[in-house]
């Protein structure tokens, strides 16, 4: 069974990877690079601060940021913890495939799914009832994601993997803040 998911993941990856074309490999390329997606991030910020009064806006900002620094620890500890090679690093496949990135560190899971996915679902469960469009940040994840097999750096249980983690992770640090944040950012003030 196990040997048989293995082989869909490489065999999916080979195909999706496979189906690039040249012309769209500075648009994936550029996709996959974080700093492409500061401008989301100060909207993310500048939604908070128009949508909020200062003090909750600034406590909800600080909850996003506590995600990120736990879903980089989670994803960094599970990938030693596993030390799946990358697809740009798998012999029996990497000269089959179009590889645009060669990052060196593990696969397992994807932290580009799992971060974005969990800073999206955070950040969207926080907008959702000020903001009508705040489904469309979910354009941002899907894309950076979908860009990892693409540039040739992850195979898709990574990505799937780490989408979950993501999600799951988001939810949970809107539970914790619904819980124990938000009732004190609200009362107080400024």
């Amino acid at each position: 069974m196990w040997e048989r998911l293995l082989k869909w993941d490489r065999d999916t990856f080979i195909y999706l990877n496979g189906l690039g074309i040249e012309q769209y490999d500075v648009f994936w390329s550029t996709v996959t690079q974080f700093t492409t997606w500061i401008p989301l991030f100060l909207l993310f910020i500048a939604l908070f601060f128009l949508k909020f009064p200062k003090r909750e806006a600034l406590y909800r900002f600080l909850t996003v940021l506590g995600l990120a620094v736990f879903i980089a620890l989670i994803t960094h500890i599970t990938k030693i913890s596993v030390a799946r090679l990358r697809p740009n690093n798998t012999e029996e496949i990497n000269t089959l495939i179009r590889i645009l990135k060669t990052p060196t560190d593990y696969s397992f899971f994807s932290g580009h799914a799992s971060s974005s996915f969990s800073i999206t679902m955070l950040v969207f469960l926080f907008l959702r009832q000020r903001v009508k469009w705040a489904i469309l940040f979910f354009i941002w994840p899907l894309l950076f994601a979908m860009s990892r097999i693409y540039v040739g750096v992850h195979f898709p249980i990574d990505i799937l993997v780490g989408m979950v983690v993501g999600l799951l992770s988001g939810w949970l640090f809107y539970a914790f803040y619904e819980r124990f944040i938000a009732l004190g950012s609200r009362s107080v003030h400024p």
